[in-house]
């Protein structure tokens, strides 16, 4: 990938509304003024995004299919003549400034025990300066702000990172290139705490105007250009919010690290299973992509197929693989029964899906559930790219098939793997009433 665009003027960023943008920009401009008596250099921006499908399985190493939107994080910067880093946010009623210096050779210290929204900041700033060998510093004033909701689901937090990287390539000149940038902010943002996967800060970077991306993780991070296809009416998506905050990194133990525990655990007892040869030792981590892999990869009929025929065969033998294995105890396994079947202690099972870096607490772990999610997931983004691809699907009409397949996400995240809220399934309830009462 090429390096970071950079623009001259608000109306080559956004599709429309130029002028409440350029309004808004104004705005920020002179805040930064007043904060700092001088214009700030420039000003970086990451926007959020929606996953239209594709949900929670990016840590997995399966493929989604998010787009980014409009709203976005901006940070306006000035270059400084010493190794001090002043952040100021737009909200300084919510979001106190800090400050903190960095000289070469240290390590930028984030504690995880404290949940403030600057170790964000942090994290992309340290992802950065590791990425590009650690080089001399300088200081610089930051001003924080943009129009994306936290908490509400669209990456708020990933922006920030991605532009705290962008912030600090730009003032140490050390041209860092979007797939560069990418891949800082992710391994950065697990500082924070939160074993995420790729998805949220590859579409901030990568994404282009009026596509969706259709982003895969291995055995490599590539990501190709998804158009909507042509209808009558034409395709709009409704982003609602339904006002419920998520605090990831709070509820991490929980949820979020939990269902990457589950899901790891499952990708190890997968392919003991399946008798993959040296399973603990091919990748750490070892995701349900990777077993996948290994075990269909040498398949002689579906190595005769297309792309798009492969992916739908091998998640489909997943599908089913992973019904029989684990459906004999729906219920949940234990700690012990999983560290027994893979042969090692609680212990080491702990230690070997990382939950001394990223803590989880429970009792019953949903093996049967995520697993089925996971690769059934998977199977309706590639099923979605190839509807939106081929203009339509011969199971009915397109924007129906679309609709159909997102709503069995949602089902699957509210039933399987345990990432809705009653809110959200009341949200989309209405909006399906509505449609249908059209």
């Amino acid at each position: 990938m090429g390096s970071i665009p950079i623009v001259s003027a608000v109306s080559q960023i956004y599709g429309c509304d130029n002028e409440i943008n350029e309004k808004r920009y104004q705005e920020f401009m002179n805040k930064f003024k007043s904060l700092y008596n001088q214009d700030p250099e420039f000003i970086v921006r990451a926007p959020g995004r929606v996953n239209i499908i594709g949900e929670h399985i990016d840590y997995c190493g399966m493929p989604v299919l998010p787009m980014a939107i409009e709203p976005d994080i901006l940070v306006a910067v000035t270059r400084r003549n010493d190794n001090t880093i002043q952040v100021n946010n737009e909200n300084s009623g919510a979001y106190k400034p800090f400050t903190f210096t960095h000289t070469q050779g240290e390590t930028v210290e984030i504690d995880t025990s404290n949940h403030f929204w600057g170790n964000y900041f942090k994290c992309g700033y340290r992802g950065a300066y590791e990425a590009t060998n650690e080089p001399a510093v300088r200081g610089m004033n930051c001003l924080l702000g943009g129009n994306l909701p936290t908490g509400s689901g669209l990456s708020s937090s990933s922006a920030l990172v991605c532009c705290s990287a962008m912030t600090f390539s730009l003032v140490n000149d050390t041209k860092l290139t979007q797939s560069e940038i990418v891949e800082c902010a992710v391994k950065a943002e697990r500082y924070v705490g939160v074993n995420g996967g790729g998805m949220d800060q590859t579409c901030s970077i990568m994404a282009k105007n009026s596509s969706a991306l259709f982003i895969e993780f291995h055995p490599k991070t590539a990501v190709t250009d998804v158009k909507f296809p042509k209808t009558d009416p034409q395709i709009a998506f409704v982003i609602a919010n339904t006002l419920v905050t998520s605090n990831k990194k709070d509820t991490a133990p929980v949820c979020y690290n939990l269902r990457v525990v589950e899901t790891r655990i499952a990708a190890l007892m997968l392919a003991k299973h399946l008798q993959i040869q040296d399973f603990m030792n091919i990748a750490n981590p070892l995701t349900m992509k990777i077993v996948m892999d290994m075990h269909l990869n040498e398949d002689a009929e579906i190595k005769q197929c297309g792309e798009t025929e492969v992916w739908c065969r091998k998640l489909g033998k997943m599908v089913d693989i992973s019904k029989a294995f684990f459906g004999k105890n729906q219920g949940g396994f234990t700690w012990e029964q999983c560290a027994e079947y893979l042969g090692m202690t609680v212990e080491e099972l702990k230690i070997k899906v990382q939950t001394d870096r990223f803590p989880v607490i429970a009792e019953s772990l949903q093996l049967y559930n995520r697993t089925l999610h996971v690769y059934s997931e998977a199977l309706r983004v590639v099923k979605f790219r190839q509807i939106c691809e081929n203009g339509g699907d011969n199971n009915g009409p397109t924007i129906q098939r679309l609709g159909e397949l997102m709503n069995e996400s949602q089902e699957s995240c509210d039933g399987l793997f345990n990432c809705s809220c009653e809110e959200l399934n009341t949200l989309c309830g209405i909006a399906r009433y509505v449609v249908n009462d059209c």
